[in-house]
């Protein structure tokens, strides 16, 4: 495993992570979620991330009690929250549930501490932009969580280059500690944000970047080429339609079958082609793995040692494949 900065900051992350998302309390048994962890962790993963929202608090709750039985040291790894939907969702949420005010942000910390099982969260991430809450207060509040010694980084996820921008503004105005990095969904199949939106901020800001959905919630693994598969895939889970009206095309089903039959040239798997290629990118701090089962991890962290197999004569490939090379490539 190989490890680098968030962005400007001194924090060493290993450059593959895993996530929680739809799997821990969820679609998984807790004893897998254990084995997932102890499998990353003993490959050199010392990031975990994790959400409010993920299971309705439920994940965090998962992954709080792995935490507290593998009893690793706590200056050994990494985890991380998110703020904004609040436990039950937008719309279950009373007003003061949900948001990035001032109550909120604050509560949702100390909720995500107890559920974790943490003195402090490592990083703690705005989870969406929230219009309704001036971009002052909610700086303030990310900044006196850090003061506090409740957060030691804060940063934002699906926000835009503007957005973020705004919040070092008003952090530089008042001498207060900006976000540090960003969570943007990244993939073959979805670039614009990460290589051309961002490219000026990662230059005056040093953002750093811990992308999810690097496999395009499970396209880019070819399982999908010839139908859904019937067992439990993110596909199929309720409430995620939206993934298979935007990503699941035939147009993107035919760029992955040309990708596929690239991989075998190179004796790769298909899930390691996509997260090697998203390693290749100098901007990525690190690549958020979701996993259901063991086998499915095993493979996809062997992408840590296989990513020098894509030489730029690949990438070359890749992007003719692809066919919407960026502007302003960042590789």
């Amino acid at each position: 495993m190989e490890y680098r900065r968030l962005g400007k900051s001194g924090l060493q992350v290993s450059e593959l992570s895993l996530g929680s998302w739809l799997t821990f309390g969820k679609q998984i048994e807790n004893n897998i979620a254990e084995d997932l962890m102890k499998m990353a962790y003993e490959h050199g993963v010392n990031f975990f991330d994790n959400a409010e929202i993920y299971a309705n608090g439920e994940s965090e709750i998962v992954m709080g009690e792995i935490l507290k039985k593998m009893g690793w040291a706590r200056d050994s790894y990494i985890v991380s929250s998110k703020v904004f939907f609040g436990v039950q969702g937008l719309i279950n949420s009373t007003p003061t549930q949900k948001g990035l005010n001032r109550k909120h942000i604050t509560e949702a910390c100390h909720q995500a501490l107890e559920r974790l099982q943490v003195d402090y969260l490592d990083l703690f991430f705005c989870h969406r932009p929230d219009k309704s809450t001036p971009i002052e207060e909610t700086v303030w509040a990310m900044h006196n969580l850090i003061t506090q010694g409740k957060i030691l980084y804060w940063g934002t996820s699906e926000w835009s280059a503007q957005e973020i921008m705004e919040a070092h503004m008003v952090a530089k105005q008042y001498n207060l500690i900006g976000p540090t990095m960003e969570q943007p969904q990244y993939n073959m199949l979805h670039r614009h944000k990460v290589e051309v939106e961002f490219t000026q901020i990662y230059k005056t800001v040093g953002l750093g970047t811990t992308i999810w959905s690097p496999l395009a919630s499970g396209i880019l693994t070819g399982k999908y080429n010839t139908n859904i598969p019937p067992e439990a895939t993110r596909m199929n889970i309720e409430g995620l339609e939206w993934l298979k009206d935007k990503t699941l095309t035939e147009q993107n089903l035919a760029k992955v079958e040309q990708l596929q039959s690239l991989s075998r040239d190179i004796d790769i798997t298909m899930p390691q082609l996509a997260l090697s290629w998203a390693l290749n990118n100098c901007n990525v701090s690190t690549v958020i793995l979701g996993a259901s089962k063991l086998a499915q991890l095993e493979e996809n962290l062997k992408a840590s040692e296989l990513k020098t197999r894509l030489n730029p004569e690949l990438m070359e490939k890749i992007d003719v494949i692809l066919g919407n090379k960026p502007e302003h490539p960042n590789f």
